[in-house]
Order: C-alpha cells, then sequence, then structure tokens
C-alpha cells in the first residue's frame, strides 16, 4: 500500500502540484484569517472551506471550476445557519443533519458541481458540530469562509492556475437510468438509512462525539457506486482511521497544541490529503485522521480515550454505509463495472475515429482529448474493479476475470495512445492500410458491445489481422485488434464461471 502511494505514475506531475497548491492555499486562507484578528474556531471553519474548494471542485474547465467555487458560500452559509441555530434542539439538528446528509448526495447527478455543492453543505454542517458552533460566532465564522474562498481562489486561479495548460478532461457522469433504478437516487436513500443507523449508534457511544460515525458514512459513500466499492472503501477507511490513530498517539498527544509544530504537521497532512487521494484512500484516511488529531490538541480536548473513539464512531459509520447498501436497493458491482467498461470501449472506438481522420489529413480532428477521457474512465473501471481484485476477496474465477480485463484495457490505453502521438506528428503519411485497421478496430468495438456472446467472440477473434505492420501506426493497431479480441472471453461469458485459458 505504500510502494503504490509512491511509485504510482504522476504524469506531468499533476498529482505532485495538486498537492503543493493545496498547502498554500490553505495556510494562505488561515494566515489571513489570523492577520484580520478571527478567533481559532473562526480560523479552523476558513482552513477547512479553503480545504474543501481546492479538494472537491472538479469541473471540466477553469471556468466552471471558478463558478462552482463562487457558488459554495451559497450551499454551505445557510447550511452553517441552520445548525447553529439547532445547536440545542438535538431531534430537530439530527433529522437536519440526515436530510442535507440525503441531499447532497442525491446532487450527484448534477455532475462535479452538484457533487463539490453537495459535500460543501454537509461539511458545513458537520464543522458546525465538531466545532459547537452557535447562532453568536455566525459572523465571524461567515467573514473567515468567505476571506480563505477568497484565498483559495486566488492560489487556484490566479497564483497557480496549471490546468489552464493542460487540456480538459470531462469527468464521466456515472451510468444512470431513471427512478430508484437511478444510482444516485438509490444512493441518497442509502446513505440517509446509512447515516441514521450511524447517527443512531455513534450516540449510544458518545453524545458529545456522534457525529463523527455519520461523517465516517458519508465519507464511504464519495465517489463510489456500487456495494462492492463501498464495501472496499468501508474497509479502507478503518484502516487507514486506525493507522493514523496510531500516528496520533506518537506525533499529536506529546504535541500538547503547541503552535509551530502544530502548523507544520497541519501542512504535511494537507499535503498527504491532497497527494495520496488518487491513489489510496487509506492513505488519505491515515492523514485525515492525524490532522483532526492535533486540531483537537489545539482545541485543548485532546486525550487517548478521544482517539480510541474516533476509531470506535469510524467503524459504526463504516458498518451504517456497509449494511446500507447490502440491504437498501443494493446496486451490484458487476452492473456497474459493464457501465463503466462499455464507457471506456465507446471511448476507445472514438479515439481510433479521430486518430484515422487525422492520420488521412484532417487537421480538425484531434485524438488527445479522447485519450486523456479514456484514462478517466479506465480509473473508473478501476475503481469499480476493486473489490473483485481486492487481496481479500475471495472470488477466485472473478478476481482472476477481473485482472484479465484491466491488464487488456491498459493495454487498449496504451495502444491508443501511441496511435494518438502518432498521429499527431504532421510527418505522419497516410497509408490505406491505415484506413482499414482502423475500420477493424471500430468494428470489434462495436461486436464487443452488443449482446451476442458467440458472435461477439468470433467476430473479435476474427479482426486480429496478421499483416505486417512496418507502419508505427500500424503496429499500434494491430495491438489494439489484439486486446480488443482478447476482451472477449472475459466480457460475454459469466462472470462466476472459471476464467478461459
Amino acid at each position: 500500500m505504500l510502494k503504490r502511494v509512491f511509485v504510482a505514475p504522476d504524469p506531468g506531475r499533476v498529482r505532485l502540484r495538486f498537492a503543493s497548491r493545496a498547502v498554500v492555499g490553505v495556510g494562505l486562507a488561515v494566515a489571513l484569517c489570523g492577520l484580520v484578528g478571527h478567533s481559532l474556531v473562526a480560523a479552523i471553519t476558513g482552513g477547512l472551506a479553503a480545504l474543501l474548494a481546492l479538494f472537491t471542485v472538479t469541473d471540466a474547465t477553469v471556468r466552471q471550476q471558478a463558478v462552482t467555487t463562487a457558488l459554495l458560500p451559497a450551499a454551505g452559509l445557510p447550511v452553517l445557519a441552520v445548525a447553529a441555530v439547532l445547536h440545542d434542539q438535538p431531534l430537530a439538528r439530527d433529522l437536519v443533519f440526515l436530510a442535507v446528509m440525503g441531499a447532497g448526495v442525491y446532487a450527484r447527478r448534477w455532475g462535479p458541481r452538484g457533487h463539490a455543492l453537495g459535500v460543501f453543505a454537509f461539511m458545513t454542517f458537520f464543522a458546525a458540530q465538531f466545532l459547537h458552533t452557535v447562532p453568536g460566532q455566525l459572523p465571524e465564522l461567515y467573514a473567515a469562509v468567505l476571506l480563505s474562498l477568497a484565498a483559495a481562489s486566488a492560489v487556484r486561479f490566479g497564483l497557480w492556475c496549471y490546468e489552464r495548460r493542460l487540456p480538459a478532461v470531462a469527468v464521466p457522469a456515472p451510468p444512470e437510468g431513471r427512478g430508484l433504478a437511478r444510482i444516485t437516487t438509490r444512493q441518497a436513500v442509502q446513505a440517509t438509512l446509512g447515516g441514521a443507523f450511524a447517527l443512531g449508534l455513534g450516540q449510544v457511544l458518545s453524545d458529545q462525539r456522534w457525529y463523527w460515525a455519520v461523517g465516517a458514512t458519508w465519507w464511504v459513500f464519495v465517489n463510489t457506486t456500487s456495494r462492492g466499492e463501498t464495501l472496499v472503501r468501508g474497509f479502507r477507511r478503518v484502516l487507514g482511521t486506525v493507522i493514523g490513530i496510531a500516528a496520533g498517539f506518537l506525533v499529536a498527544i506529546p504535541l500538547e497544541g503547541a503552535g509551530a509544530p502544530t502548523a507544520a504537521i497541519v501542512a504535511v497532512c494537507v499535503f498527504g490529503i491532497f497527494y495520496t487521494a488518487a491513489v489510496s484512500y487509506s492513505w488519505m484516511m491515515f492523514f485525515v485522521t492525524v490532522m483532526v488529531g492535533v486540531l483537537y490538541g489545539v482545541l485543548g480536548v485532546l486525550d487517548a480515550s478521544l482517539l480510541w473513539l474516533r476509531v470506535a464512531e469510524t467503524a459504526v459509520g463504516a458498518l451504517g454505509a456497509v449494511l446500507a447498501v447490502l440491504l437498501v436497493l443494493p446496486v451490484t458491482t458487476h452492473a456497474v463495472t459493464d457501465a463503466w467498461i462499455r464507457k471506456a470501449l465507446r471511448c476507445v472506438h472514438a479515439c481510433t475515429a479521430e486518430a484515422a481522420e487525422r492520420l488521412a489529413g484532417s487537421l480538425g480532428a484531434d485524438p488527445a482529448p479522447r485519450v486523456a477521457e479514456l484514462d478517466v474512465l479506465l480509473g473508473r473501471v478501476r475503481l469499480s474493479l476493486a473489490p473483485l481484485v481486492h487481496p481479500l476477496s475471495p472470488l477466485k474465477a472473478r478476481k482472476a476475470r477481473a485482472r484479465q480485463v484491466l491488464a487488456l484495457l491498459d493495454d487498449c490505453v496504451r495502444e491508443v495512445r501511441g496511435l494518438a502521438s502518432i498521429a499527431a506528428d504532421p510527418a505522419a503519411s497516410h497509408d490505406a492500410r491505415l484506413s482499414a485497421a482502423c475500420s477493424r478496430v471500430e468494428e470489434a468495438v462495436e461486436e464487443l458491445l452488443r449482446q451476442e456472446n458467440r458472435q461477439a467472440r468470433e467476430a473479435g477473434r476474427a479482426a486480429v489481422q496478421p499483416a505486417a505492420a512496418d507502419h508505427p501506426a500500424l503496429a499500434h493497431l494491430h495491438g489494439l485488434e489484439r486486446a480488443l479480441g482478447d476482451l472477449a472471453a472475459p466480457l460475454h461469458s459469466s462472470p462466476r464461471a472459471p476464467i478461459a485459458a
């Protein structure tokens, strides 16, 4: 797990820049809050707002990101006011908290913007519980949130807007249906009921820190679409929290809230959260747990019993999420995986078509954005297949099949990327064999997307041509044909059957 964090590919050092910018943005926000005389509670609230703005806003273009960031106060400030007003009314507070939770998950149907606004609203209510916010604090907290969002925006869109030099990549929407067939609707119901379970049992464990259980349920649901993904996410959250608590005994408790060391550790944790988020949820949760521990130390309430309570509340929250996805409107891993694979194959088709047009001389064709989209889609396929390839998965046949699918999709992406790089070369000459090979690839994809198993398998195998690949683009196309042909067997046979030789 540790190796994956530090050897995972980071094309263009995007993860490194993402994490470094977060440290600058959050640090500037907290520093400004201190300079204008805000209290410690307000500075923490502002720092959280800046962190969320830099972390959750993932729209395809810089302009869309700026609009979403500008809308965050509209989602968060009213929720903060409601949370403060209901501070001393437990029943109403709990019901509103669950409603915010369900609405936040439901908002994901509107894409990255809905997701970001939903997360910001939920975390604002959560922060109000963490900091015991009361109505008299609202003016200062409002000012801190607005100042911090402005600071984060200045860093993200002014000082260090590296996205302007990157191709815009649309975040793919999850597979959708209608009514209860829509995944976001099911997840909203699941999250609300799972949150209710976590809230009730969490209050049994502690009438002061119960909100950690609800928060754990919420974050288990973030960026998951199937019950398998949620189960793996719950396990990784508990694992990361336990490791973080162990580090808390070694780091947070001895610090006793000392200013400079605490600031340094929080900066390291912010960097770790952003740098590891894309490759290891467990390590991200480790850094979150350590950061929360040192913040409790600054607030003067940290002790060993509180850290152990954090583990128990996290386990309760993860259990609530697991029970919800297993018992309430479950979304199967196979259905979600099949949908993401189909999206990836359609993108392979589009990449090949764009490359064929470019090789034929069309200057308007550009496969590069499609390649970037394919990388994102492959990441979603990996996430959906994570439960099957997990070391603890007992389903050997499905694990082998999932690994084969991932390996072949990796081959497809590698060949498509090579084809796109050749097509972008102005010196690449048109060859009639290229058009024929591109057509065969497109036909192979179309066959794979059909339901007729035997015909698709035969068509996929027949698509592999033994012709010599003396042109570099032909070599990539033939490699792509072979990978698509081999995909037919695992994609069009029973998921529980032994993998074919």
